[in-house]
């Protein structure tokens, strides 16, 4: 006898966190109310907002690379005393005694500078523009985790309800031996009825696998409630109820394909990724090639030192670092480059505008086949639920009339054995095929950008 469970439904999503709610009493949940509390509550998707906000930082950065500079340096320091003019005390013969130790006093300095970039032929304007390109990737990572958590979030709520209910179907199915079994098991106590051990035996082998499929059900639903909980942001005190009884299908999508693979190409963030991502590179190409190129600027320069224990030089063509002051405004030209990193630099962005290119050129055939494969899964999928939930209610009634029979001495238990067998593979395969239609439409309405 080969009875069979429905496969676990796997809940995918490796890294969930600490979970920050907890409730007094059950909690009944809807699909849409646990997506909601999914999006409310998933660090992930903080994460990239976070991300957003890094991408933002990058904006400010470049756009205030043509705000002013302040360049200040100050410090105090020791250096040796120093007495006398610049000969020795005949008046004519130089000094020599540089070197020479005569006491040590404070040296404190001031260096400062204040620059304004007047032009720096659109190096500014091309990181600029290639920083607003890429808060636009990260805004569309933020729609693509919402997304997935939607997917992660719909796949637990249906996972769970066909473990549930498939636990629902070995409940029954096992209730149902078990008074086989007293039966069977009362007739050969009693030399009554046309029953064989046998017959006994055979359903108690029966009723073992049911069992075992029964507990490979708790766990499995177990395992879901679990993770739905944990994607919620749920505590695992709560006691969370569906708000729907039993898994249904879901209305079948009557979007066109054509129709929903325009809707993909202009509403999934991958295109727009692909956009400002080209828009980006663009710039970048730009900016490298303009760092070869010097930057304008004016502003004001000075310094101012002073050290007490030394005689100050009064002397215009000398200077004295010691004991000074001055300020000056200035206009200026920098002007630094490598040629052979700068090339290596443009060369790099272009290949990476170029790779982006053709990223882009598959995506505008890889969206649409994404569409396609999702639609047609659909629609298949509808077809084989709609021929199991006939099945299933069919192989329900066989399974009936033959415990009705094998009660009343009619039927043997390899009869029922094998009606029980039939329902159980028709029905558990109905709530498979229930389980993954749905979520066929939930990918395909993620695929088609419905959600995203």
């Amino acid at each position: 006898m080969g009875l069979r469970l429905l496969p676990a439904i796997a809940l995918s999503g490796s890294f969930f966190y600490s979970i920050v709610a907890s409730a007094e009493e059950t909690l009944s949940l809807s699909l849409d109310d646990a997506v909601a509390r999914a999006l409310d509550s998933d660090p992930r998707i903080e994460e990239r907002l976070q991300l957003v906000n890094a991408a933002r930082a990058m904006l400010q950065r470049a756009e205030g690379s043509d705000d002013l500079i302040f360049d200040v340096n100050a410090f105090v320091g020791l250096t040796t005393q120093v007495e006398g003019g610049f000969f020795a005390a005949d008046g004519t013969t130089p000094r020599a005694d540089k070197y020479d130790y005569n006491g040590l006093t404070s040296w404190t300095s001031v260096r400062f500078s204040i620059i304004k970039p007047l032009y720096t032929f659109g190096k500014i304007e091309h990181f600029s523009d290639a920083a607003k390109s890429n808060i636009t990737v990260k805004q569309q990572d933020v729609r693509l985790q919402r997304g997935d958590t939607v997917l992660e979030v719909t796949r637990a709520y249906y996972g769970y309800l066909a473990a549930r209910d498939t636990r629902y179907l070995f409940e029954d199915v096992e209730g149902r031996l078990q008074k086989a079994l007293d039966l069977v098991t009362r007739w050969l106590e009693e030399e009554k009825g046309d029953v064989r051990l046998a017959d006994l035996y055979a359903l108690q082998s029966g009723f073992a696998l049911v069992k075992r499929y029964h507990a490979r059900a708790v766990s499995v639903e177990a395992i879901a409630l679990a993770g739905l909980k944990m994607l919620t942001g749920l505590d695992r005190s709560v006691e969370l109820e569906l708000a729907d009884s039993r898994i249904r299908p879901v209305e079948l999508p009557t979007a066109e394909l054509e129709e929903l693979q325009q809707l993909a190409l202009s509403r999934r963030p991958e295109m727009r990724q692909l956009e400002a991502g080209l828009q980006a590179r663009r710039s970048l190409v730009a900016a490298h090639r303009a760092t070869k190129l010097p930057n304008l600027y004016a502003g004001v320069a000075g310094m101012a030192s002073f050290s007490p224990g030394r005689e100050k030089l009064d002397n215009p063509y000398l200077y004295d670092p010691f004991n000074n002051y001055g300020a000056t405004p200035l206009v200026g030209m920098k002007w630094s480059w490598a040629s052979g990193v700068q090339a290596a630099e443009v060369a790099e962005a272009n290949a990476a505008l170029a790779a982006l290119t053709e990223r882009s050129s598959f995506a505008q055939q890889g969206i649409p086949f994404q569409v396609a494969e999702q639609y047609h899964q659909v629609q298949g999928h509808y077809n084989a639920v709609m021929e199991l939930k006939k099945g299933s209610r069919a192989a329900r009634r066989w399974m009936m009339s033959r415990y009705v029979d094998f009660e009343a001495g009619l039927e043997e238990a390899e009869a029922i054995l094998a009606a029980f067998q039939g329902y159980v593979l028709v029905y558990s395969d109905y709530l498979m095929a229930v389980n993954d239609y749905n979520m066929h439409v939930a990918r395909l309405r993620y695929v088609s950008g419905d959600y995203l």
